[in-house]
């Protein structure tokens, strides 16, 4: 069965075998479980990271998107099996450079041992559904150039690539360079 969102509230139900997800806004006492998820945002990191700078940034992350969680631009949905928040998605608006404003997935997270099974997907499609109701003509996000799983995950669902981040590891400068200031 196909996931069905209901058009004006981002918000969907998606039946799979043995049990219902249902999207839903973020409650307060989803806090701790969606905090929990943020781990699984480390994935695909370059491993020239620093992996606590990243465990930290990525919590940092979900912090600020529950603190953002109500204001006018910024949603936080969790997709929840039964009593467990087993996804989240986090979605905002960014200004294009060319100037236009996109709606913006800040994370998408699936709880492990649930991915492949249309929680991501039904996640996304909610995140298109909120785009659409604010009248915004696309949905950006950004993912880890060597986390292939996401990337394939999100080319299933029509996104194109459509920016290149490039990092050059480069040494501290010699103090007596003529570059040096």
């Amino acid at each position: 069965m196909l996931p069905l969102v209901t058009p004006g509230t981002g918000l969907g139900i998606i039946t799979r075998v043995t049990e219902s997800i249902v999207v839903r806004r973020c409650r307060t006492e989803d806090h701790a479980a969606v905090l929990a998820l943020a781990p699984r945002l480390t994935i695909g990191v370059a491993p020239w990271r620093d992996p606590d700078a990243v465990r930290e940034a990525v919590t940092g992350w979900i912090r600020d998107s529950l603190a953002q969680a109500d204001t006018h631009n910024h949603a936080v949905l969790v997709a929840q099996s039964q009593d467990v928040i087993v996804g989240v998605v986090t979605i905002g608006t960014r200004r294009h450079f060319a100037g236009e404003v996109d709606a913006y997935v800040g994370e998408l997270v699936v709880a492990d041992g649930e991915e492949r099974q249309g929680v991501g997907r039904l996640l996304m499609r909610a995140a298109e559904q909120w785009a659409r109701d604010r009248g915004l003509r696309n949905l950006t996000l950004e993912t880890g150039a060597a986390n292939h799983g996401a990337r394939a995950f999100y080319r299933s669902l029509g996104y194109l690539e459509e920016g290149v981040r490039l990092t050059k590891a480069v040494t501290p400068s010699d103090a007596n360079s003529p570059l040096a200031s």
